[in-house]
């Protein structure tokens, strides 16, 4: 290689680019490319007949996506790592449209299966690359408000497609709301094709590939910022102590929330509506509870993220966030009206501050070369907890029931939590 060459790849590594640019165009199309997905589980269940399968196959187009993302999320993170960060995301985007498309044109199990798993390929690609987008371009000591401001696309998204896309079905109906899903993806698409720029010869100046390694303790990660760099090379991701610690957070967050809450809250909210003597239908006021959590955790994502920013350890509030975890779960068995709604909220609040801290924590701790095999590792792991939880929550209620299945998962948050207060101890 010549000095000059040399000397030009320095500078194209340094280049800047503010999040800013990147937030708008990546955020808007992670945003829009859930329009199909969200339609899909707010309307599935009720609205067979239109896509044109049984009603007992529901649960398998709703899981399957995440299935194949337990093996498409590292191969993305690989890609990530190695190719255009931007042309992968927009293709990525559009492969997403495409998925919607084929809800929209095709009836039949077959038909509707290959479209939810080319959706499962498509999140991968999106969820993967977008978090590893951002991280490239926030400067440590603001990674936690960025991060968490991507965190509240995500949840935008999730509240469009569920409530949007089950109004416009309800009014144009099922096919049609799915064609207006594939266009507002494809319309994301468009805007990061023409507005997002490329962020993986962007990474910030002051990150080599390094990441923050306590001095005092060698090998060990250090995510306090105070404690700045010591220019030593991070260890491979299976060796990473920090790294399993941030993705042991991830775990517990969706195999409790989004696994075992999710599939089971509607069973909650009937058993205080029949003993209350409500009339308002079960539905409905579960519709609510997650409308609710959904705003909460979008307002949790970035206040987790900015707070730990200016504290200097993202340990801290995580525990914070696993201590609330284990009060929200307790209040929910717990079951009385007031604790119910009390539960809901705190566990909204955990679950968008370890959302958007474990993504924040993997930035911190992992070299930038490896940030796509990390996000996709981090991811990987999420997906297995939330897709395990239903079941395991459903196997044991009839033997223990959901009041005290409610508390062992309260008690899943506790491990973690001992483990984040001893490392916090210790960096502090």
């Amino acid at each position: 290689m010549t000095a000059d060459h040399a000397a030009a790849t320095h500078t194209r590594s340094q280049t800047a680019v503010h999040p800013s640019d990147v937030l708008f165009p990546l955020g808007l199309g992670t945003a829009l490319s859930l329009m199909g997905d969200a339609t899909m589980y707010a309307v599935l269940p009720t609205h067979t007949d239109a896509a044109g399968i049984s009603l007992g196959a529901v649960g398998v187009m709703l899981g399957v996506n995440r299935a194949v993302r337990l093996f498409t999320n590292g191969p993305a993170g690989v890609l990530y790592d190695r190719s255009s960060r931007r042309r992968l995301f927009v293709a990525a985007l559009f492969l997403g449209a495409l998925s919607t498309a084929l809800y929209a044109a095709t009836r039949g199990f077959w038909p509707l299966l290959l479209a939810r798993m080319l959706w499962g390929v498509a999140w991968s690609g999106i969820w993967v690359g977008g978090a590893t987008m951002i991280l490239d371009v926030a400067r440590a000591e603001t990674r936690g408000r960025w991060t968490g401001m991507y965190q509240i696309w995500f949840f935008i998204g999730q509240t469009l497609g569920a409530f949007g896309g089950g109004t416009l079905t309800d009014w144009l109906g099922y096919h049609n709301a799915m064609w207006i899903g594939a266009a507002l993806t494809a319309l994301g698409g468009l805007v990061a094709l023409f507005m997002l720029p490329e962020t993986r010869d962007a990474r910030t100046a002051n990150e080599p590939d390094t990441a923050n390694v306590d001095a005092g303790d060698a090998g060990t990660i250090d995510t306090d910022e105070g404690n700045g760099q010591s220019g030593a090379r991070a260890p491979g991701l299976w060796r990473n102590a920090g790294l399993w610690h941030a993705i042991s957070l991830q775990g517990v967050n969706r195999f409790v929330i989004s696994g075992v809450l999710a599939a089971t809250l509607g069973l909650r909210i009937q058993d205080w509506a029949q003993s209350a003597g409500l009339e308002l239908g079960v539905a409905t006021l579960t519709g609510l509870m997650i409308a609710g959590q959904t705003l909460l955790s979008m307002g949790a994502a970035p206040l987790a993220g900015t707070v730990s920013d200016r504290l200097g350890s993202r340990w801290t509030i995580a525990v914070w966030g696993l201590a609330l975890g284990v009060g929200g779960m307790a209040l929910l068995a717990w079951g009385a009206p007031a604790a119910l709604v009390a539960g809901v909220a705190v566990i909204a609040v955990t679950r968008g501050s370890l959302q958007s801290l474990a993504t924040i924590l993997t930035g911190d701790l992992v070299a930038a070369s490896q940030r796509g095999r990390a996000i996709g590792l981090l991811h990987t792991v999420g997906d297995f907890a939330s897709a395990v939880g239903p079941s395991v929550a459903y196997a044991m209620i009839p033997w223990i029931g959901l009041r005290t299945t409610y508390l062992l998962s309260a008690g899943l948050f506790v491990l973690p939590m001992i483990f984040t207060l001893i490392r916090t101890s210790a960096d502090t």
